[in-house]
C-alpha cells in the first residue's frame, strides 16, 4: 500500500508539472500568435528609480571631513572649467560610459587518479576444526587460501576553457543617486531595434567624480559594483532558445 501511494504521488507530481508546463506553453503560444507580424515594442522612458525591483544603493561610508575653502578664491577644487564644471555631478545629470572589453582566457586541466587494493586471509589452524569445513561447505576448502579481497578504482577528468570576447560600446547613463561620501550611482539603458530584433544594453554601478574625464565620459573599469548586460529579444533570439517543453524536460529528467 505504501509503495502504491508513493508511485501515485510521483505520478501526480509529474502530471501537475506537465500541466503547468503545458499551461505556460499555451500562454506563450497565444502571445506569440497574437504578435505575428508585429515589431517588438520598445520600453517607455521612465524614471529608473520607479522601476520594479529598484533599490537604493547602500555602501560603507568614510568619516565626514570638513570642506576647506580658500579665502578670496574663485576656483572650486575639482573643477575642470573656470566658470562651471561641465561634468556630471548631480542626480539627473547624464554621463557617457565607454565599454571596451577585450577578454581572452585559456585554461586546461587534467586529473587522473588510480587506486588498487588487495587483501588475502588464510585459516591454517582453528582448534583443529579447519578439517570440518569441507563438511559444511559444498566444495573442497583450502584453509590456507580461505579469503581473498580485491578492489580497484580509476578516475580521469579533463577540462578545457577557451574564451575570447571583444565588446566596444558607448552608452549614456543617468546619475540616479549621490552617496554621502560624494560617489555617485549611475544607471543607463539603451535599446536599438533593427527590423524584428531589439538589442538591449544595460549598465549600472558606482563611480567617483575624480574618475570622470573632462569630456564627461568614464571607462567601464572605473565602475564599482559594475553591472553590464548586453543581449537581445525578438525573432532571432526567440528561435535560438530551446522551447519551454524541452527546458522542463531537461529539468525533470533524472538521466
Amino acid at each position: 500500500m505504501t509503495r502504491s501511494t508513493s508511485i501515485f504521488g510521483k505520478t501526480g507530481l509529474l502530471a501537475c508539472t506537465a500541466l503547468i508546463a503545458l499551461g505556460l506553453s499555451a500562454c506563450n503560444t497565444a502571445d506569440r500568435l497574437a504578435s505575428i507580424g508585429a515589431t517588438p515594442e520598445l520600453s517607455g522612458i521612465d524614471n529608473p528609480t520607479h522601476a520594479k525591483g529598484y533599490t537604493p544603493v547602500s555602501m560603507p561610508m568614510p568619516a565626514t571631513r570638513p570642506q576647506i575653502r580658500q579665502a578670496n578664491s574663485l576656483w572650486t577644487v575639482g573643477s575642470r572649467a573656470f566658470f562651471k564644471d561641465q561634468r556630471a555631478s548631480q542626480v539627473g545629470d547624464i554621463i557617457t560610459v565607454i565599454i571596451q572589453i577585450a577578454d581572452d582566457a585559456q585554461l586546461e586541466n587534467t586529473t587522473r587518479r588510480t587506486r588498487a587494493n588487495t587483501e588475502d586471509a588464510g585459516l591454517t589452524g582453528l582448534f583443529g576444526l579447519e578439517a570440518e569445513l569441507g563438511k559444511v561447505l559444498p566444495d573442497a576448502v583450502n584453509p590456507g587460501n580461505l579469503l581473498g579481497l580485491e578492489s580497484g578504482s580509476s578516475s580521469t577528468g579533463a577540462g578545457t576553457i577557451n574564451r575570447s570576447e571583444d565588446i566596444n560600446l558607448r552608452v549614456a547613463a543617468v546619475i540616479v543617486q549621490k552617496l554621502p561620501n560624494g560617489n555617485m550611482v549611475l544607471r543607463g539603458r539603451q535599446e536599438v531595434r533593427v527590423n524584428y530584433e531589439v538589442r538591449e544594453l544595460v549598465v549600472g554601478g558606482v563611480i567617483r567624480p575624480e574618475d570622470i574625464s573632462s569630456t564627461n565620459t568614464i571607462a567601464y573599469d572605473r565602475l564599482a559594483e559594475a553591472r553590464i548586460a548586453y543581449g537581445g529579444r525578438g525573432h532571432i533570439t526567440d528561435v535560438q532558445q530551446p522551447r519551454y517543453g524541452q527546458q522542463v524536460f531537461d529539468i525533470i529528467m533524472p538521466f
